[in-house]
């Protein structure tokens, strides 16, 4: 699929103001500082659609943006970093459950997870959260232009056998890079065959 239009909507933090769940929609989510923006703004040829910033934490709305007049692209909070203040961590983890709870036209969540580090346990926690709420999710590896090959094999092994210690099967994983596009091809594909499927669906 290619992205042809991608026009932003709104931003809040009330769940209920959301546009109306009348399309497909797909959420990106991921510990603050794990590229997120930079994914969302190279899967959408737009640099500038969603807003990166040096300074983790930024993202604190749920953002929703129009793809091709036929699905939403939504940017929900970043999640885990320690210089947001506790009250403030709080606030976010209730715009995020009521966002992933409550959405009827919710397709799928991407978890953008950094290929460099160990598995975090906020990122294995929020997982399994996903799961107990049958909330389907794919986990999409950023920053591999960062690391070599070898050492990218060897990173997505240990996430392998530390989540199959709790879950029968592993969801969908990808790996990208802002930087070089790679997964770029292979995240839209899977988007827009999902889209093409619920073409006729009425979620209202």
């Amino acid at each position: 699929m290619k992205i042809n239009t991608a026009e932003f909507l709104v931003s809040n933090q009330d769940p209920k103001l959301c546009p109306t769940p009348n399309k497909p929609e797909f959420a990106f989510i991921g510990r603050s500082n794990v590229g997120k923006s930079s994914l969302i703004n190279m899967l959408c040829n737009h640099k500038g659609l969603a807003k990166t910033s040096s300074t983790p934490g930024k993202t604190q709305l749920i953002n929703h943006f129009l793809i091709n007049q036929t699905w939403y692209l939504v940017d929900l909070p970043g999640f885990g970093y320690a210089k947001v203040s506790k009250t403030k961590r709080g606030e976010f983890s209730k715009i995020i459950t009521g966002y992933l709870r409550g959405r009827q036209n919710l397709v799928n969540v991407y978890l953008l997870l950094d290929s460099r580090l160990e598995p975090q346990k906020i990122d294995l926690e929020f997982m399994e959260w996903l799961g107990e709420n049958q909330i389907p999710f794919s986990m999409v590896f950023t920053k591999t232009d960062k690391i070599t090959s070898s050492v990218l094999v060897k990173n997505l092994k240990v996430y392998k056998t530390q989540m199959l210690k709790t879950w029968e099967e592993l969801p969908k994983i990808y790996t990208t890079s802002s930087t070089s596009k790679m997964g770029k091809e292979e995240l839209l594909n899977e988007i827009g065959d999902l889209v093409e499927q619920l073409k006729d669906f009425k979620f209202v």
